[in-house]
């Protein structure tokens, strides 16, 4: 592969939605460039936990594409081995956050989902902020753990959950991560086996060449014949949604015993695991914080 052939500046960081007119066919291909690196500097990752961080990455931006989306989705992976906690995000506004956390005893990360344990739960959750200043909306969907690989997962969710055949390719690389995902359209739309005809091109597209290649470029090497009609996108990026705001709504929600234990040196101090800001405290803030939230709980009694 010839760098006149790698994935142009223009083509990091950007989700593309396409369809494939002739096969009744609709995808989305995203790629992750400076965005995965500042999600993966976060911390120090072994090479299995970061690939599937990557390609968690990816497929929360992925599936952006086409669920209806007005705040954030989210994939959340838990297991009880070496891999405790998967988790990676992406807003309507096409920004990403992510984690991987490991067991505090080591043991080696498997890329195998089915060797995560008896417990382990992959889901994908969509909340979306609720009319008129009412709690957000929630809808989560529970992933079946019977494929080796994230992308084998999530297929089978789509085939069995929305009733929607759906192909999906992720790979993940210390530069970059990138996702490719087909769904067949709802109806009688495409040729009788086109559906068929696209999967099987699928199925000659490589890691290397959906991590190298350009949107364009890839989609028509692959798909050409049955033509690609590319229906615009956006741009993604690293961003986190962590604020002191909702720092302190947590310090509240632990209580005012453990509250004032986090700041027995005189200070509390609240670190994000997802971009590193620190939050810090004093014990007149903390009181603050508590007093003001019991204002709130007694106002209404107030008013009757």
């Amino acid at each position: 592969m010839t760098d006149s052939q790698t994935a142009p500046a223009a083509d990091h960081d950007r989700l593309t939605r396409f369809l494939i007119e002739g096969a009744g066919v609709r995808g989305v291909r995203v790629h992750l460039h400076d965005t995965w690196r500042q999600i993966r500097e976060r911390a120090e990752y072994p090479a299995a936990a970061a690939e599937l961080l990557g390609e968690a990455a990816a497929a929360a931006a992925l599936f952006t594409g086409h669920a209806k989306v007005d705040g954030r989705l989210s994939v959340q992976l838990r297991g009880d081995g070496a891999l405790r906690t998967l988790f990676a995000e992406c807003t309507s506004a096409g920004t990403l956050r992510g984690i991987a956390q490991l067991a505090e005893d080591g043991g080696t990360v498997s890329r195998d989902l089915r060797e995560l344990g008896p417990e382990a739960m992959l889901a994908i959750t969509i909340e979306n902020p609720g009319l008129h200043g009412r709690e957000p909306v929630r809808y989560q969907g529970l992933v079946a753990l019977e494929s080796d690989s994230l992308a084998g997962a999530f297929e089978g969710y789509f085939r069995q959950s929305e009733q929607l055949p759906t192909r999906l390719l992720l790979a993940a690389d210390e530069r970059q991560a990138a996702g490719l995902m087909l769904q067949k359209l709802p109806g009688d739309q495409g040729d009788d086996d086109g559906w068929a005809r696209v999967g099987a091109l699928f199925d000659t597209l490589r890691a290397g060449e959906l991590l190298e290649l350009p949107t364009e470029t890839l989609l028509t090497r692959l798909f050409h014949e049955d033509g690609v009609q590319l229906l615009g996108g956006k741009p993604l990026g690293f961003a986190c949604s962590c604020s002191r705001e909702r720092v302190e709504a947590m310090l509240v929600s632990l209580g005012r015993e453990e509250a004032d234990a986090a700041a027995a040196d005189g200070e509390a101090r609240v670190r994000c695991e997802f971009c590193g800001q620190s939050y810090r405290f004093d014990q007149g803030q903390i009181a603050g914080l508590f007093a003001a939230a019991a204002a709130e709980v007694e106002a209404p009694q107030r008013l009757q």
